[in-house]
């Protein structure tokens, strides 16, 4: 038999099914069982696997190709950044080493980084095939994001004040952990209900299982668990990080505006922002069914961060245009407490970076809009840090970070 021939008996044997066939790779242990999914097995093993170091770099800008989304569109004049690239001619300082600026980009990971100075682009950096037009999750650094919705919706009247028992304006949340804690102490991270932000998906607790029911298999809805929770500690009480605080107040804005998040984030952040490009938020189901991940599932360009962070910085406004009051922003960006004080304490949703004056949003494996106040500088910088302990990677990043700070390129 010649080859050709051969290679066209076994190609109708193998479509006959009388030469085996490899099988697709089988789940992990975690991801058997439970409720049936709509997921396709091979989605589940990517999203099971997008944390992983060797594919977050891809990963982390190709959202909507792992996720059902909802967009969040721009529209109206973009708000144009003034551009004078530089050379990142500065060094910061890391274990008793001064390290040139440039190096920090291989050094922690780095896909893209922008640094603002008094509202223009200084250095604009984009690697491993990102763009400006590729959008990256920006993981927690949503939960910024979210604190100024929650201060939009103060504005609007529809949030009559942040001492409100959030049950209030959720009444599914009567009887259990977050009853009568108030729309502050969630904000705060200070519900005291139990759930403890641990990822360790192989022995998953309530947190990491709430991750693969929603996120991965989704067959329950991220904000559900809130429901069920018990509470350890009296509201107010106690700091404790924990994501699904965020989703509660993402509730809470679906809630009073009648609509979704997306929709209102749409309305009151990302039209008057001048945005340049949609964004949009990764979903915990399908069309119909489905929430916005409020928690940490923002998706956005480079410069389009940077345009929120200089919002921020502006004190509420976007080119002229106001989106939350500068009351807000004060108030949101001032530490709550002490217990957090190895990163300079937490307010709103947003970090404090330690008696700089400077705060930031920060998201998993090291997604950052960074915001000092005092010399009028916005850095981004977005990430794909390993998972796991990646505190000297925050740490060495943080120092970079006081360096673009009090670098003063010729503007």
């Amino acid at each position: 038999m010649n080859s050709s021939r051969l290679q066209v008996t076994i190609l109708l044997a193998a479509m006959l099914g009388s030469l085996p066939i490899a099988a697709q790779q089988s789940l992990p242990a975690p991801l058997v069982g439970g409720p049936p999914t709509q997921v396709p097995v091979a989605v589940q093993i990517l999203r099971w696997h997008m944390l992983d170091n060797e594919v977050s770099s891809l990963m982390f800008r190709s959202m909507d190709t792992l996720f059902t989304t909802r967009t969040v569109a721009r529209s109206g004049p973009v708000w144009e950044l003034p551009h004078r690239d530089h050379a990142l001619d500065f060094s910061y300082k890391w274990q008793d080493k001064s390290l040139p600026a440039g190096q920090l980009l291989e050094r922690t990971y780095t896909n893209a980084l922008l640094v603002m100075k008094d509202g223009r682009i200084v250095s604009e950096t984009y690697r491993n095939n990102t763009s400006p037009q590729s959008r990256f999750i920006g993981w927690s650094m949503t939960k910024s994001i979210t604190s100024v919705l929650v201060g939009c919706a103060l504005a609007d009247g529809t949030i009559d004040s942040l001492d409100t028992p959030i049950s209030r304006y959720l009444p599914e949340l009567k009887g259990g952990g977050y009853d009568g804690v108030t729309i502050r102490q969630v904000m705060q991270m200070r519900s005291g209900v139990d759930y403890e932000e641990r990822y360790d998906f192989e022995h998953p607790g309530t947190a990491a299982s709430n991750h693969i029911a929603a996120l991965v298999r989704n067959t329950a809805r991220f904000v559900d668990v809130a429901r069920t929770l018990k509470r350890i500690h009296a509201p107010g009480e106690f700091f404790q990080y924990k994501t699904i605080d965020t989703a509660v107040l993402g509730w809470l804005i679906e809630r009073v505006s009648k609509g979704s998040v997306a929709a209102y984030t749409e309305r009151c952040l990302w039209e008057p922002l001048g945005a340049e490009a949609d964004g949009f938020y990764i979903m915990d189901g399908a069309p119909g069914v489905g929430r916005e991940f409020s928690g940490a599932g923002f998706n956005a360009t480079l410069r389009d961060f940077a345009r929120f962070g200089q919002m921020v910085l502006n004190g509420g406004l976007a080119d002229g245009r106001r989106i939350v009051s500068e009351d807000w922003i004060r108030q949101s960006t001032q530490p709550s407490g002490g217990e957090a004080q190895s990163r300079g304490g937490y307010g709103l949703q947003w970090w404090m970076v330690g008696n700089s004056g400077a705060f930031s949003a920060i998201g998993l494996q090291g997604q950052y809009i960074y915001i000092d106040p005092a010399t009028k500088t916005v850095v981004v910088k977005l990430s794909y840090f390993p998972p796991g302990d990646n505190t000297a990677l925050a740490a060495e990043t943080q120092a970079f970070m006081a360096a673009a700070s009090a670098w003063k390129p010729d503007l």
